[in-house]
């Protein structure tokens, strides 16, 4: 049996409700939620600051626009989603929004770099239930308007960085995906991510090592 523990902020307890009730009608037979709610900054950092001392979450979703702390300390969504990937840096974390501005869409990947990102606006009942799963166990997901937003700006150097530009370029010389930490001082996992999205990046249908580098060779990132 797989546990798997929840934390979800929102301000709006509706949503909240409506979507504990499609991860719990479809979940996997194997699957127990053990789900924790949060409406406010200030709730979410004291169930996350006591999650992190013994049984961290295993995914974390987390609304952008949520009322600040009292402290002032945390002011949004984007706050509590560092403050969870710096005291547990297992969690998968993933971020809902109904912002569809691309400046913002830009800053949370570059800021965040989530396992999930979902603009509410793109958000069905199967895409949330299929989203979860996906984010379990290959993240990244991104919802439609997100996808959309990344294809647009492939022309621009915004995403491809060093990093991934030195993984394009060990694969395009032979090296294995399962060797390029010995090159990059990141893990496998870490890299495998880093793939997945580079595919999504450049639109690869097939999922292939082969076409991603000939799409990059196109693109001129080779």
């Amino acid at each position: 049996m797989e546990h798997i523990k929840i934390l979800m902020v929102d301000d709006h307890p509706i949503i909240i409700e409506g979507y504990q009730n499609v991860l719990m009608a479809t979940k996997k037979d194997d699957q127990t939620l053990y789900i924790d709610t949060a409406n406010n900054c200030d709730t979410a950092v004291a169930m996350i600051e006591k999650a992190s001392k013994k049984y961290p979450y295993n995914i974390c979703f987390f609304d952008i626009s949520l009322p600040g702390s009292d402290d002032g300390k945390y002011a949004s969504g984007e706050d509590l989603a560092l403050l969870a990937k710096r005291i547990m840096p297992r969690a998968k974390i993933v971020v809902l929004t109904m912002f569809n501005e691309t400046y913002r869409i830009h800053n949370i990947i570059k800021e965040i770099n989530p396992d999930g990102f979902l603009i509410k606006s793109d958000l069905t009942s199967m895409e949330l239930a299929d989203g979860f799963q996906q984010i379990l166990k290959s993240p990244p997901y991104y919802s439609s308007t997100v996808n959309s937003y990344i294809k647009k700006t492939i022309s621009s150097d915004i995403y491809v960085d060093d990093i991934n530009r030195k993984i394009l370029h060990l694969l395009s010389q032979g090296v294995k995906t399962k060797s390029l930490n010995e090159y990059i001082d990141i893990s496998t996992s870490a890299i495998e991510k880093r793939k997945k999205q580079l595919k999504i990046l450049f639109a690869i249908a097939d999922g292939k090592d082969e076409s991603l580098l000939k799409e990059a060779r196109e693109k001129g990132y080779l």
